[in-house]
């Protein structure tokens, strides 16, 4: 039977930076969520590191967080962060008037918004609208979230800390009007367990409400579902902001090779809605197209959405009008002692959000170690020499890649594979420039139970094919290196793949997205004849 001091329920942002801090405080903590780790809000956003910019009129708290945690996540997590730098502009059909309290807003909050002239603004983003009045540059930057959550939780191990994955919550055990531990079911083979302790913190996001509810407490949690188009080219050098009241399609964060723009409002009842639609995909469009006037030139290459967790204390406002900061519950108010939930917040300040809920945490317990999340970088950087060394492996631009996803010993692992075994320095996946002997170190992992939980940690599939070539190959590498049962369901993996890839897809397909849907349904199921059943 597991046992822990504190058990944090969701692996999301919030989650793993709770785990990672109570672990580094000498605090046991197991961390236990119902899918993959970042499966959820934290995966599913446009990437952008804040700088505040977006909250400087209407939510100066949210503001300042912002550019405090943006400086410390630039820092601690060098590896993870794009620091592509942003430009908030004016279109002539925006307020001025808002421009003068957004520049006032920036200074009482610290954020640095330096005007340039239009000339420059042309010349650091020359596919802008000519529509474009003023121009400033913030300090925003485009952030992984994936690469991030994983540094945090192995950041944690190094600390004594623990997770679980694929065990969904169903139950919290209390008695005397005290926490004895929560209950979970694995999702893979049914089995159910209680793990025992004292003190359990619901992070569980647009699920949070529902994990209260299993204690019978009630939460005011509302999913705000956001829908992101992702554009298969660099449209843009920075983050490029619409300097007006916060609205659709005003956002467009670069990542790599690609685009992200975004996003939407939508108060929705339940978090697991990730749907999207094409009448929203034309929203975002028609909007964003006012600032990049050409945009739909450009192939898109997936729509994809998300559900903020905004809470809603009583009589509070939704959607837009909510606040984008957090709030920490202590349950022993409403009589029950142990559990905490935290609800609320964005990427940006996960780590300032995990720091003031392990205070309290570490409060009740006893436990007065400080807080050092915000010195101590997440991961050891691959060095220079190491990188130089293992050139001769990699494929080009494959090297800085490799290390930034994988991190100093798993990074020492591959290169060993590729050096030892030179047939494994072929690629499963080109468009992110993944290596047989990575795919292989990651399948190998306990925490790997299908070929969705590899493409969180390697980027599989998440590139210009969007599967297309990598699927069939990852499928049956799953099956030859996966440590779990599952790996050896070859097609039914696939599949599950295929159509999580699908899901995003269908909502643009419009010209050559269409075409090359259209080639992948050919090769798989007339050349590879996965969806044929059996002959008579």
């Amino acid at each position: 039977m597991e046992k822990a001091t504190v058990v944090v329920i969701g692996g999301g942002a919030t989650g793993v930076g709770i785990l990672r801090d109570l672990s580094m405080r000498g605090v046991d903590t197991l961390l236990v969520e119902k899918c993959d780790l970042v499966n959820g809000a934290s995966s599913r956003y446009h990437g952008l590191l804040h700088s505040g910019g977006r909250y400087a009129v209407k939510d100066q708290e949210a503001a300042k967080e912002c550019i405090i945690e943006n400086q410390i996540l630039r820092k601690i997590g060098k590896s993870c962060v794009e620091t592509t730098g942003g430009m908030f502009v004016r279109l002539n059909i925006d307020d001025p008037d808002y421009e003068e309290a957004w520049v006032k807003g920036c200074a009482e909050s610290g954020i640095e918004a330096k005007p340039i002239t239009l000339e420059e603004a042309f010349r650091l983003e020359p596919l802008l609208s000519k529509n474009v009045q003023s121009a400033y540059l913030v300090p925003d930057a485009a952030i992984d979230g994936f690469r991030m959550s994983w540094q945090n939780v192995e950041s944690a191990k190094r600390y004594g800390g623990r997770s679980l994955t694929y065990r969904e919550v169903i139950g919290i055990e209390q008695a005397n009007g005290e926490l004895k531990g929560v209950k979970v079911r694995n999702t893979i083979t049914g089995e159910e367990e209680i793990i025992e302790c004292e003190v359990a913190i619901n992070a569980a996001g647009g699920w949070a409400g529902k994990v209260a509810a299993l204690a019978g407490l009630e939460v005011g949690v509302q999913p705000d579902k956001g829908t992101l188009l992702a554009f298969n080219q660099r449209i843009t050098n920075h983050v490029v902001n619409r300097l007006h009241k916060s609205s659709d399609g005003d956002i467009f964060v670069p990542h790599g090779s690609i685009t992200i723009l975004g996003t939407s409002s939508m108060s929705i009842p339940d978090a697991e809605d990730t749907s999207t639609s094409r009448a929203e995909v034309e929203n975002l469009l028609s909007i964003g197209e006012k600032t990049f006037e050409h945009l739909r030139d450009y192939r898109m290459l997936r729509a994809f959405a998300g559900s903020r967790p905004l809470y809603i204390p009583p009589g509070g406002a939704v959607g837009r009008s909510a606040s984008r900061g957090f709030a920490i519950v202590d349950h022993e108010d409403d009589g029950l002692k142990g559990m905490f939930t935290i609800v609320g917040g964005k990427f940006t300040t996960y780590r300032l959000m995990a720091e003031k809920m392990a205070d309290r945490v570490c409060a009740k317990l006893g436990n007065t170690e400080k807080c050092r999340t915000a010195e101590e970088p997440l991961v050891p950087e691959v060095s220079e020499d190491a990188k130089k060394a293992a050139r001769k492996y990699f494929p080009a631009y494959g090297t800085n890649l490799a290390a930034t996803r994988l991190g100093p010993e798993r990074f020492a692992k591959v290169v060993k594979r590729l050096e030892e075994a030179p047939e494994k320095r072929e690629l499963v996946c080109e468009c992110e420039n993944v290596t047989l002997a990575e795919f292989e170190e990651i399948a190998q992992e306990e925490s790997c139970y299908q070929i969705n939980d590899i493409r969180r940690r390697t980027r599989v599939g998440m590139g210009t094919c969007q599967g297309n070539f990598c699927a069939l190959r990852s499928a049956g590498l799953f099956a030859k290196y996966g440590k779990h049962e599952r790996a050896a369901e070859t097609l039914t993996r696939m599949k599950e793949f295929l159509q999580g890839r699908w899901k995003g897809i269908r909502p643009v397909l419009v010209g050559r997205t269409l075409r090359e849907t259209q080639m992948t349904r050919a090769l798989y199921e007339l050349s590879f004849h996965v969806n044929g059943g059996k002959k008579e």
